[in-house]
């Protein structure tokens, strides 16, 4: 596929991107910074990955990709879905986004609309199918694209075909990714994250995840 990553410059970004490239998927890699996004493209294309990549910013990613994925902070989520609206209309959004509140990153924040993934499906509207995942793996692990990563993706959305797409997409990446429900569950999924950051410091493990059991 032709995939957007909006704020592929930033650390989870640009692994996701590496990891996607690896698969052969194409990427349009967005930025706030249109030479930022140009200069971290040509870095991954030097590496020789089975997929192409192109940068520039935000918006111009957007245009480009049949579907697109959201790594920005929370503090910039509003404001880039606000600017991407038009641009995302009739694709699939992946939100990655956990409503974090600095300093107090270890302590569950529910924002007004109780999770930034409802929020931008309330936002955005019907036309664009909002996905939401990826809330529980570390940059750390991400970027070691030289290994499967070592936990397992949880994953909801109210459109099932988009959720389905997804998971393929997260398998890719090297991971089990798992069908969690509704889209209203993203709740519990962002929620969790600042519970592994926590369970991260106190137990000396910066890239705590997730682990599901199956009978």
């Amino acid at each position: 596929m032709h995939i957007a990553i909006i704020g592929g410059t930033g650390k989870e970004g640009r692994a996701i991107a590496h990891r996607w490239l690896l698969a052969g998927h194409d990427i349009a890699l967005g930025s706030r910074d249109a030479e930022r996004g140009k200069a971290t493209a040509k870095e991954l294309v030097a590496l020789g990955l089975k997929g192409n990549v192109e940068g520039g910013d935000n918006l111009w990613a957007a245009q480009q990709a049949e579907l697109a994925l959201l790594a920005i902070p929370y503090a910039a989520h509003h404001t880039t879905l606000t600017e991407l609206k038009e641009a995302l209309r009739g694709k699939i959004l992946i939100d990655i986004t956990v409503p974090l509140k600095p300093p107090q990153v270890r302590t569950v924040h529910l924002p007004a609309g109780q999770s930034a993934a409802l929020e931008a499906q309330a936002l955005l509207g019907s036309e664009v199918r909002v996905v939401a995942t990826l809330h529980h793996v570390s940059s750390t692990h991400l970027a070691d694209t030289e290994h499967p990563l070592p936990c397992d993706i949880l994953t909801c959305s109210d459109d099932s075909a988009a959720l389905d797409l997804v998971l393929k997409l997260l398998n890719d990446l090297g991971a089990q990714a798992f069908d969690a429900g509704p889209l209203q569950n993203s709740i519990a999924l962002e929620s969790l994250t600042p519970v592994l950051l926590h369970l991260g410091r106190r137990y000396k493990s910066p890239g705590m995840g997730i682990r599901l059991t199956q009978d």
